[in-house]
């Protein structure tokens, strides 16, 4: 799998709506999964919000969004951040750049309940980076 780059977009609880949304501008297919699904419900108001969302378009580009959970907090404007994913040595290297000279871990690189390597790193300008590691790296 090659590594890509693309944007993750956190809403309040229209990630559902928007993604839909999206695909009627860019065509493509939506891939969605609740929180329900991952048993990670923070409580019975989010079973039904998606955890991830992710649309893939003709044209090639690719865009990814979920809601945010009861209990974390959600600040538009700093609702988006750069998404890496792929494989393994590459990503690790990375994420460690990235939170390195005065980035902040703010998820540790480990194994995820979907079976990935995921962390979360703001870098030291405050941009917020999301690593995905497949799990077969």
């Amino acid at each position: 799998m090659a590594s890509r780059l693309n944007p993750y977009i956190q809403f309040k609880s229209e990630a559902r709506p928007a993604m839909e949304f999206y695909q009627g501008v860019f065509g493509g297919e939506v891939a969605k999964n609740t929180f329900k699904e991952f048993g990670a419900s923070h409580g019975p108001e989010d079973d039904e919000l998606l955890m991830h969302a992710q649309l893939e378009t003709p044209s090639g580009f690719t865009l990814m969004a979920s809601d945010t959970p009861q209990g974390m907090p959600y600040n538009p404007g700093d609702n988006i951040s750069i998404s890496l994913s792929g494989d393994g040595d590459e990503l690790r290297g990375y994420y460690e750049k990235l939170s390195a000279d005065g980035g902040k871990v703010t998820v540790p690189l480990e194994k995820q309940m979907w079976g990935d390597e995921f962390g979360m790193v703001t870098d030291k300008f405050g941009i917020n980076w999301m690593v995905n590691i497949a799990a077969d790296s």
